[in-house]
């Protein structure tokens, strides 16, 4: 479901089906597919985009719509633009059914009676094209971003190379380790809404806030769990072996939010080891492949447990050189995090310019 995201299609979000006999052709993504979630958070049902080259041997979820245009009437990729349209997208929060923000339906039905622009298809077209223009340049950027954060992560992964990962195991390194907040059993009448972490919010290095949860909790539930910044978090199971044991850390931004139980929580004595510098080394070559040679499965899930966590290879690394190693992360971060705000500036303007050519305010000039 994650792979169909506002606008782009991310093959990378799957799972793998191991039983030959759920194989069914029918459901396999085609190039040109445009795709729709039926059921997700209340922000995120009803996100659609085209899967332009989604691909081999990736299946539809039942949580998954496939919407078939009449291309007589209508471009696939100007429906595209219109489901992301911010008046589309109240219609189906509006009839979006379910009794939890955490997870809303919408049915075939809602999706036929959403109102949307009638526009003849060479005005579609021009504004598909226009569309399409912005995403060249942001596309070069995006390029050029990630050139920068490859060659940063050589780097990085260099100056961790160098380092004896058989000194000592990271039990002996951290303060604690803690599994968060287990959800069913802390679903009471609401004394206070708290934002929450889970596995899809924890990215290798990165805390993705775009989309965070609401838990219902008793202020007793609050400080146990409260993150602070400094703190790693560590992705306990995924479906995914590549997955799990990512980590990344908490920042500023994310004090005061909870994490759900499929998450470990690690501190550490900041005289010893620098937060940043552990969540490095959590990520690189040498655990990763601990990780996946040692992780247990069960019913397609890939987890690690607290004492494969415990007894994970950590370097013993003077203050000052886990410092240079951070700063040269730090100084490689920032670079990548300027293209990254150019990046958002087009967006904006490209997300204006979109709504007033939809919404008639003005008209592509083809001159």
């Amino acid at each position: 479901m994650s792979a169909i995201q506002a606008g782009r299609f991310v093959s990378e979000e799957n799972k793998v089906v191991r039983d030959p006999a759920n194989i069914r052709p029918e459901y396999e993504v085609r190039p040109g597919d445009l795709l729709m979630t039926r059921a997700n958070t209340e922000s995120l049902v009803g996100l659609a985009c085209v899967a332009k080259a989604p691909g081999k041997q990736l299946m539809l979820s039942d949580k998954t719509l496939r919407l078939k245009v009449d291309e007589a009437v209508a471009d696939p990729a100007f429906v595209r633009l219109v489901l992301g349209h911010p008046a589309t997208r109240k219609q189906i929060q509006a009839v979006a059914t379910g009794t939890s923000a955490g997870m809303k339906n919408i049915g075939q039905r809602q999706v036929r009676e959403l109102k949307v622009p009638h526009l003849p298809l060479p005005e579609q077209r021009d504004i598909v094209a226009a569309h399409e223009a912005f995403e060249r340049r942001i596309g070069n950027l995006e390029r050029v971003a990630q050139k920068r954060s490859t060659l940063l992560s050589a780097a990085v992964s260099a100056l961790l190379r160098r380092q004896d990962s058989s000194d000592t195991t990271l039990e002996t390194m951290m303060m604690s380790c803690e599994p968060g907040i287990t959800l069913g059993a802390h679903r009471v009448p609401q004394k206070r809404a708290t934002g929450y972490l889970r596995v899809a919010n924890v990215r290798m290095g990165w805390l993705d806030t775009s989309d965070v949860a609401v838990l219902e909790s008793t202020s007793s539930d609050r400080p146990r769990y409260e993150l602070v910044a400094g703190d790693v978090l560590v992705v306990e199971g995924h479906a995914n072996p590549e997955q799990i044991g990512r980590a990344a850390l908490v920042g500023p931004a994310e004090e005061g939010l909870l994490y759900q139980n499929h998450l470990f929580r690690l501190r550490f004595d900041r005289d010893e080891v620098v937060p940043e510098f552990a969540m490095l080394w959590l990520n690189s070559e040498a655990v990763r492949s601990y990780w996946i040679s040692r992780c247990a499965t069960s019913s397609g899930l890939y987890t690690i447990n607290s004492k494969l966590l415990a007894d994970a290879p950590f370097p013993v690394v003077a203050i000052e050189e886990q410092r240079k190693i951070v700063e040269t992360w730090r100084t490689g971060i920032r670079a990548v995090d300027s293209l990254h705000g150019q990046i958002a500036k087009l967006r904006t303007i490209q997300q204006g310019v979109i709504e007033d050519l939809l919404s008639g305010r003005s008209r592509v000039n083809r001159t």
